[in-house]
């Protein structure tokens, strides 16, 4: 019987250990392979923009082109829609406000949702008329504004901004069912690129006759 040495028995492991270790760094992809590795398809970004809508869309009677801001990609993009109105809504800022969260609410079309677009405005969520004390263009909602997701606020912000619901100078005018006095929003680029900020605020809003 044969009996190794300390020294030859050392040489024997480390012998043993390199060959292990090459065949490990041979299977890390330090060599090449010929065989074709499938990753699946590379990243791609929504479109956040749908194909055939026209925004230039003119009003007709008992239609109402409206432009709705909806989430894609993290950030508010534009979407254009036509409601069907009756006469007393053109001018009145409370029904054309009521028509615009009535579309907010509403799960997006099915070309909406392929290129992307959700929306973060829950119902039920109705508006009302000011108060008589309330500042000049105030529309008041169901729900306290400060309460409401920051994006779906966003939302309903830049919306309403951009149509006849929107007070002078393109303010938003916002209360809530409660006592609290209502605060005015805009619209802001900062906002459009991240919703879940909060939205900057006009204020202190004078009180007016509510109109």
């Amino acid at each position: 019987m044969t009996v190794r040495t300390g020294g030859a028995w050392r040489a024997a492991v480390a012998a043993a250990g390199a060959f292990v270790l090459a065949g490990s760094v041979a299977g890390c992809g330090i060599r090449t392979t010929s065989v074709p590795v499938d990753a699946g398809p590379a990243p791609s970004r929504m479109p956040c923009s749908v194909a055939g809508k026209e925004s230039s869309a003119q009003a007709s009677p008992g239609v109402l082109p409206v432009r709705v801001y909806l989430l894609c990609a993290s950030a508010l993009a534009a979407v254009d829609r036509t409601v069907t109105v009756s006469e007393k809504t053109v001018g009145n800022r409370v029904l054309v406000a009521g028509a615009l969260l009535d579309q907010l609410q509403a799960e997006p079309s099915e070309a909406e949702r392929e290129a992307g677009f959700a929306t973060n405005v829950r119902g039920p969520l109705t508006v009302t008329r000011a108060r008589a004390d309330d500042p000049e263009g105030t529309l008041r909602l169901s729900r306290q504004p400060e309460d409401l997701p920051p994006a779906a606020l966003a939302q309903i912000v830049c919306t309403l901004a951009e149509s006849e619901a929107a007070a002078d100078g393109g303010t938003v005018v916002l209360g809530g069912p409660g006592e609290y006095a209502p605060r005015g929003y805009r619209c802001t680029d900062a906002a459009k690129v991240r919703p879940e900020t909060v939205l900057p605020t006009v204020g202190p809003l004078p009180a007016g006759n509510g109109s």
